[in-house]
């Protein structure tokens, strides 16, 4: 084991994991978890639960533009106010778009793609609907483009949860 790393252990283990995380910001600081637009209209996963201190990475890998837009009603995990573009391949030279969001404290976070859905009087996520939406032969405008993310306390690693 070389000096700097052993040196970085006895850092580690006698200040506590706060050092780790200045010593080491790439471990802390990337995004934990991910939620994918693949080639279609839609989140994937649509739930997912991280811990408070964590990021989550928004990829679009659909052609299309979408965007990340906050369900301020229903929020909790903070980020109000959050209104995202995610750049598709088309129109970002080839390269999927990225955003990355990170979560401080615990809570809900919902979600939706406003191209892809929209807020009915109850603040709930639909489908875009006649002027908007592509309807089926049943009459149905389909799923709305959302998400919900759930946010539980901190994994303790010196930040705030």
């Amino acid at each position: 084991m070389s000096k700097k790393w052993l040196a970085a252990l006895l850092l580690g283990t006698t200040v506590g994991a706060g050092a780790w995380a200045f010593a080491f910001p790439f471990i802390f600081n990337r995004p934990h978890e991910m939620v994918i637009v693949p080639e279609e209209d839609r989140f994937t996963p649509f739930a997912l639960t991280i811990k408070a201190g964590e990021t989550v990475r928004w990829v679009n890998k659909d052609t299309d533009d979408h965007t990340v837009v906050s369900d301020d009603v229903f929020n909790t995990a903070g980020n109000q106010g959050t209104n995202q573009l995610l750049p598709g391949t088309d129109s970002n030279n080839g390269v999927p778009g990225t955003f990355d969001l990170h979560f401080s404290h615990p809570g809900t976070f919902v979600y939706f793609c406003r191209f892809h859905a929209h807020l009915d009087t109850d603040n709930q996520p639909v489908a875009p609907g006649p002027k908007g939406g592509i309807q089926d032969a049943d009459g149905n405008f389909g799923t709305p483009m959302m998400g919900v993310i759930t946010v539980l306390p901190g994994f303790g690693f010196g930040r705030s949860g």
